[in-house]
């Protein structure tokens, strides 16, 4: 018997971050070893163990063989003939199919330094690649999320999706495969990955392997519509990691893709008559029925889907709070319950700050595009002197505008 530290615990220290799970394979055993030890299996058909003390998994090596549609499609096969190798073959990605021999089953403690590596593991992470293990990737569907969950984890870490790892993703989006996941398990992983530091590539990465499209239709239609609001929502994504909002209030902003019309955000810092305020807060139908769809695809929690309705139904009052009568603030406190607990309000206003704040971060990605796009093969080459800055000035000018 020889067991093993394997995935998630090897590669984050190797990548200096804390281990938060351990998990381990045990190589040569069988279910009765297992339970002589003291361990206790987790289901009848599934040869994973708890440790009777710290309650960390151990599973008997194992092989697994497609059988059916989806993620649990599998036949599997745990045999103390099965090597360490052939269960790391099985894993996602190279970087989660490394290992390190530990002394025993009641002793985790390295036998050695060595990292073993049969899949070039060591190699991606230097490499910052996020490469899958073998063509039995795409036999998961539910690989395509969690590769892009992963994305989400360590993007500002470096690490990109491998070319090819991402042809396989497009290659099971398209194959219909991920139609046979469960809402639950989809919404499982893309909220794990809505409270990652780089949230927004996970959507992103989704919607350009076609995965949007099979999941979420309506929010990949939004997207392929109205290209603004799809930058919106994934630069206001981006910042809601950074000001760590809560998982409602990011969303929220995912949902603002669905609004009816992509300068009604971006224009963040517009005026706007009491009279018209109230007017929009009764409008935005289409921007809450596509809400109400995502819940019934996704089942993500109740309270979010509500968030997500009051900030469509309610995003110009927000907008334009301070402006607002104080008939018009008492309103919209008994419309969003903040007479009884004024956090949703504030978490609502924090949401329209954060999307404020990125249509600034992309009209000044623009204006700069524009300012250095814009030389001296722009300009007139006879001018002299002063007259060459101001032509430069002139011409930056002129070429935002177009842009605007």
């Amino acid at each position: 018997m020889q067991v093993y530290l394997v995935g998630g615990a090897v590669r984050d220290k190797m990548l200096g971050k804390p281990i938060k799970d351990r998990d381990f394979v045990v190589v040569g055993s069988n279910v009765q070893q297992m339970l002589d030890a003291g361990f206790h299996q987790v289901g009848a058909d599934f040869p994973v163990f708890l440790h009777p003390q710290t309650k960390e998994e151990y599973a008997l090596a194992r092989t697994e063989r497609k059988s059916g549609h989806g993620y649990q499609g599998f036949s599997i096969y745990a045999s103390p003939e099965v090597t360490l190798e052939e269960d790391l073959q099985r894993r996602d990605l190279t970087i989660n199919a490394m290992a390190i021999e530990v002394h025993g089953l009641h002793d985790s403690r390295p036998l050695n330094n060595q990292i073993i590596d049969p899949y070039g593991g060591l190699n991606d992470i230097k490499d910052k690649q996020l490469r899958h293990v073998s063509m039995a990737f795409v036999e998961d569907p539910l690989r395509v999320l969690r590769v892009a969950r992963f994305y989400a984890r360590y993007f500002f870490d470096g690490f990109q999706v491998a070319a090819e790892t991402q042809a396989l993703m497009t290659q099971l989006a398209n194959s219909g495969e991920l139609n046979h996941l469960t809402p639950e398990r989809v919404w499982q992983e893309s909220s794990r990955a809505l409270m990652q530091t780089a949230p927004h590539v996970y959507w992103q990465i989704l919607y350009d392997t076609q995965a949007l499209t099979q999941l979420c239709p309506t929010l990949a239609n939004a997207w392929d519509t109205d290209k603004k609001l799809q930058l919106l929502s994934l630069t206001a994504l981006a910042l809601s990691a950074t000001h760590h909002l809560e998982i409602q209030q990011r969303w929220a902003i995912l949902m603002s893709s669905f609004a009816d019309d992509a300068n009604h955000i971006l224009q963040a810092n517009n005026t706007t008559s009491p009279t018209v305020i109230q007017d929009k807060a009764t409008t935005n139908t289409a921007w809450q029925s596509h809400i109400s769809e995502m819940a019934q695809r996704l089942k993500p929690p109740k309270l979010l889907t509500k968030f997500a309705l009051l900030y469509a139904r309610h995003h110009s009052q927000l907008r334009n709070f301070v402006q607002l009568s104080a008939s018009e603030q008492i309103h919209l406190i008994e419309q969003t319950g903040a007479h009884k607990d004024a956090t949703p309000l504030q978490q609502l206003l924090s949401v329209n700050k954060i999307l404020a704040l990125a249509a600034e971060t992309i009209a000044l990605k623009q204006a700069l595009h524009c300012f250095h796009q814009v030389g001296m093969s722009s300009i007139d080459p006879n001018l002299k002197g002063a007259e060459i800055g101001a032509a430069l000035t002139q011409a930056r000018i002129d070429t935002l505008k177009l842009m605007l």
